[in-house]
């Protein structure tokens, strides 16, 4: 074995296209393999072929057949949840790896930043969804330090940066991030909103994130919040708190009444955050899509790093 794992990326939309070149300009453990897709015309299969990588638009059927499926060891499925659900079979009888870029949640869900070391021998990790990379850092950085009863994100983004693939995917979306605010952020209860946006030009993603939660003061949760976001920062520059964290404290004198949680009497803490995507193949708007192929990347080099070590053990 190399010194890097050979990848495939499966669709060669927005997403995949963006990964691909993340991966060739910044990976020291990642090397691509293959790009496919079901278009011959894209734009994505087209860069790919100037680019050196070996090509299908036959879909994961064609890679398959392609010389260098067996030396594969990464997949990345950035089609759609429905489709996600015939690729994993099909890696997982070949022993691929996958990781789910689509809100089909089969494997673990990952952000790195929470728990990114904590599913690395996993045959499929999901990477929950753009709003849920954005937000759910957030979400946990609250529960570290109180005991967050509600947790709802809205993700705003510019309607130019929803493909097809994702507004296919809107109620998988809705339902994915409302899971992982509670599996991975440490929620007892979440609630998730997407909103795409028309305005032009196009708006840069905004997302917001409200949680209730009792047992930490202001200053504690606004330390672990700001100590959360320069994390995500790291792997994506872009990502920043749009203004101070704000707080509302409810008490016995003016307590609030949350559907299906009765009287809540606690701290309501808003989060405001800007996703600007790194423009390397997308649009500096499309941050929503930006931190899913940063979060992929990061989580795929760790398997990869992990792949290597057990290699040379």
């Amino acid at each position: 074995m190399s010194g890097k794992v050979k990848v495939a990326i499966v669709g060669s939309g927005n997403i995949g296209t963006d990964l691909m070149i993340k991966i060739m300009r910044t990976s020291d453990v990642l090397e691509m393999g293959a790009f496919v897709g079901i278009d011959p015309d894209s734009d994505g299969l087209k860069r790919a072929q100037r680019l050196g990588v070996a090509t299908t638009h036959a879909g994961m059927e064609g890679l398959v057949t392609l010389p260098v499926w067996p030396e594969i060891g990464i997949v990345f499925d950035a089609t759609s949840a429905g489709a996600h659900r015939r690729h994993a079979e099909l890696c997982a009888a070949a022993g691929k790896v996958m990781v789910d870029l689509t809100p089909a949640a089969i494997g673990p869900y990952v952000v790195p930043v929470v728990n990114g070391d904590a599913h690395l021998d996993a045959p499929n990790v999901n990477m929950v969804t753009c709003g849920g990379q954005a937000t759910i850092p957030i979400v946990a950085a609250v529960s570290s330090v109180a005991t967050v009863h509600y947790a709802e994100i809205v993700a705003s983004i510019a309607s130019k940066s929803a493909g097809p693939g994702t507004r296919a995917n809107i109620d998988e979306f809705t339902e994915t991030t409302s899971r992982g605010i509670k599996e991975v952020g440490g929620a007892a209860a979440g609630k998730a909103i997407i909103v795409l946006n028309p305005a032009e030009p196009p708006m840069i993603m905004r997302d917001t994130v409200f949680t209730l939660s009792s047992g930490a003061d202001e200053a504690t949760i606004e330390a672990a919040i700001e100590a959360a976001a320069a994390k995500v920062q790291a792997y994506v520059p872009g990502y920043r708190l749009k203004q101070k964290v704000q707080f509302e404290r409810f008490g016995s004198n003016n307590p609030v009444r949350i559907p299906g949680l009765g009287v809540f009497e606690g701290l309501k803490t808003s989060v405001f955050l800007e996703v600007e995507g790194a423009a390397h193949y997308l649009p500096a708007y499309a941050g929503n899509l930006d931190i899913m192929t940063s979060a992929a990347l990061r989580t795929a080099e760790k398997i990869a790093q992990r792949k290597l070590q057990k290699a040379a053990a």
